[in-house]
Order: structure tokens, then C-alpha cells, then sequence
């Protein structure tokens, strides 16, 4: 179980990190969500998480730690706003623009003015 939790905490910090390097908006903040999410899950796995373990029974029980699960969970509303803002400005930022590359040109003028390509 931990080595595929490992896994897939190595797998969306690699799509994350892979997508925020992109030249469009959309990828970029679709890559830091990724990122949020590998994040929330190795905090929510360092609270001892247990598969078939019982809810606090008393003090010689062994229990999962209830604060990581706490923080994950605002994380994760916090993570949503944030991600439902940069979407609306990166949409109003495309109507505006006309295009939706990170820097705000597109690949012609960086192209005409010398600058590398995409």
C-alpha cells in the first residue's frame, strides 16, 4: 500500500511540475492543482494512515493522527478557490489579451523579435 501511495505522490508532482513548465495558462494552473494534490496526499500520509485500523478506543490504541487530515481538508477548500480564481483571471486575461500564454505574447512576436521559440 505505501509503494503505491509513494507512486502516485511521484507521479502527480511529475505531471504537476511537467504542466507548470507550459507556455499557457490553462496547463500552468492545471499543473499546480497537481501539485496541490501531491502535496495534500503525502500530508494526509503522514498522519499514519491505516486501512483497517479502529477510531480512538481508548489510550493503548493505536489511532491515525486526526490534525493532517484536519489540514488536508482546509487544503483542499483553499486549493479549490484559489484554483476557481485563477481559472476566471486567466479567462479574463485570454478576452483581454487574445491569447493565453503565460508571459501574454504569442509564439509570432516573441519569434519576430529574436526571442526563442516555444
Amino acid at each position: 500500500m505505501s509503494i503505491l501511495f509513494a507512486s502516485l505522490i511521484g507521479f502527480l508532482t511529475a505531471a504537476g511540475v511537467f504542466l507548470s513548465l507550459r507556455a499557457q495558462t490553462f496547463p500552468v494552473v492545471l499543473g499546480l492543482t497537481l501539485l496541490s494534490y501531491a502535496v495534500n496526499l503525502f500530508l494526509f500520509g503522514m498522519g499514519r494512515l491505516k486501512t483497517d485500523a479502529a477510531a480512538v478506543l481508548g489510550k493503548s490504541a493505536s489511532y491515525t493522527d486526526p490534525l493532517p487530515q484536519a489540514l488536508v481538508l482546509t487544503a483542499i477548500v483553499i486549493a479549490f478557490a484559489m484554483t476557481a480564481f485563477v481559472i476566471v483571471l486567466a479567462l479574463k486575461t485570454r478576452a483581454e489579451l487574445g491569447n493565453d500564454h503565460v508571459d501574454g505574447e504569442d509564439d509570432a512576436s516573441s519569434n519576430e523579435q529574436g526571442g526563442p521559440s516555444a
